[in-house]
Parts: C-alpha cells; structure tokens; sequence
C-alpha cells in the first residue's frame, strides 16, 4: 500500500546537528509533524523504516527526516497514513503548525514539510479530520 504520511516527532531538548545539504540546523524543544510520500514499490514500509532508525536499529540516512529520526533524544511517536492519497504538499500547507525553512521540500515549492506543531494531540486530531488514519488502526 502506497500513499502520504504524517509522523509526529517529540524533540524533548533544543538541539542542533546538521541536515545533510541542508547543513547545521537547530532544532527547539517541542513537537513536530513531518509529511512525506511513499510511492515507490515499497509504498508505506517507508513508514517501517523511519521508525527503524528512530529506534537506533538503521544508520543510513537518506531523506532530511532521517537526520531529525536518528537523533538519540528524539521518539518518532505516531504515524497518521493517507492510503493511496497524493496530499503531501496540501497536508504540509494545512496541517497546524508553522513549516521549519526548506526541511523535506528540496523537490516542490513549499515552504517546509516538517511542521514545528502546538502539540501531538493536536496534529493528530487535525490529520485524523483530514481522512488520515493512525497507523495500525487500519
């Protein structure tokens, strides 16, 4: 199954680190949601492997959410998928939150696709009402 995706991100403490081409980028304590797509072949098991590197069990990084995930100090603590659904752009426009300069947007021209949110609860709710689906609740 293929389609958009939103992962909500607790970042306990500031940090700072760099962002692959992005570069040194810092990051306030706080919840984030990040939007992304899943077309390729593999469709969603993308969502199965940023929560691999958010656990420590991966280290390659390939997208600007990698660097973020594979933070010790950050929890990857929920997935909202979109099945079938190519809405990454309109999410990261409506989602709740304000868009962090550039991060996961080097292919369109949005603002950012890692929203700095109010709170989990409230990015969860807004893509729940957006016909979004807590992953596992399927």
């Amino acid at each position: 199954m293929s389609g958009t995706y939103v992962l909500v991100i607790d970042v306990p403490r500031t940090t700072s680190f760099a962002v692959g081409a992005l570069g040194e980028r810092t990051f306030e304590a706080g919840t984030y949601a990040y939007v992304g797509s899943a077309f390729s072949p593999g469709g969603f098991s993308r969502v199965d492997r940023h929560r691999e590197l958010a656990a420590g069990e991966r280290d390659t990084r390939h997208w600007h959410i990698d660097y973020l995930l594979g933070q010790s100090a950050t929890t990857l603590e929920t997935a909202i998928t979109f099945p079938d659904a190519d809405r990454e752009c309109e999410l990261a426009a409506s989602l709740p939150g304000i868009p962090v300069d550039g991060f996961g947007a080097s292919d369109c021209g949005c603002a950012g696709h890692l929203l700095a949110t109010p709170d989990a609860d409230t990015v969860v709710e807004a893509a729940v009402d957006a016909g979004g689906v807590v992953d596992g609740e399927r």
